[in-house]
């Protein structure tokens, strides 16, 4: 299927179903791509790894991370 047909079907959908079509294109236009999250998250876990290793914050059990969750949404 080519563009102009594309185009075409969508200007014929009812005006909801167009917005939330816009809606979809837009977001995926200002989604990151995988490498870039990808990177993104070596970044978050370096700097991290730093704060674990110089002291300036202390790690949480998973079990504590759950309990406290859990406590916010009851």
């Amino acid at each position: 299927m080519n563009l102009q047909k594309i185009e075409d079907e969508a200007l014929h959908l009812p005006k909801a179903e167009r917005a939330k079509l816009i809606q979809r294109l837009v977001l995926s236009l200002e989604s990151p791509s995988e490498e870039e999250l990808r990177s993104d998250w070596l970044v978050e876990a370096r700097r991290r790894s730093e704060e674990l290793d110089d002291g300036s914050v202390q790690a949480v059990s998973g079990d504590d991370v759950m309990r406290k969750a859990r406590a916010l949404i009851i």
